[in-house]
């Protein structure tokens, strides 16, 4: 529990942001998540640390990761096909699986 008051809030307006263009502006706004406002800012606080200049240091790093992260581009996925092995193994499974259903059943006379 901080019991000196360091913690530090930092806002940050995406809107007003001069060095990101709209499309950037839309990714970091959907990683912000709930830290949006109505405002259109990022709010950010920290209170790890009994020093305010080490948690001012710290907001500004989670405000740096969060941008980061959400420009980061997203790598396509490949289609990929399952291989022979696995197929076969899949198959072995359901006839396993039939059988020990088929010996539930009840013969018939």
């Amino acid at each position: 529990m901080n019991k000196v008051e360091s913690k530090v809030i930092i806002r940050w307006s995406v809107g007003e942001s001069g060095h990101f263009d709209d499309a950037q502006k839309v990714k970091i706004r959907e990683a912000a998540g709930k830290r949006l406002n109505q405002e259109d800012e990022i709010v950010i606080d920290s209170d790890e640390s009994r020093s305010q200049v080490n948690n001012r240091e710290r907001a500004v790093e989670k405000l740096e990761d969060l941008v980061k992260e959400a420009l980061k581009p997203v790598k396509p996925r490949r289609a990929t096909k399952p291989s022979r092995g696995q197929r076969e193994k899949r198959l072995q499974n359901k006839k396993k699986q039939s059988t020990k259903k088929a010996l539930r059943k009840n013969p018939e006379y």
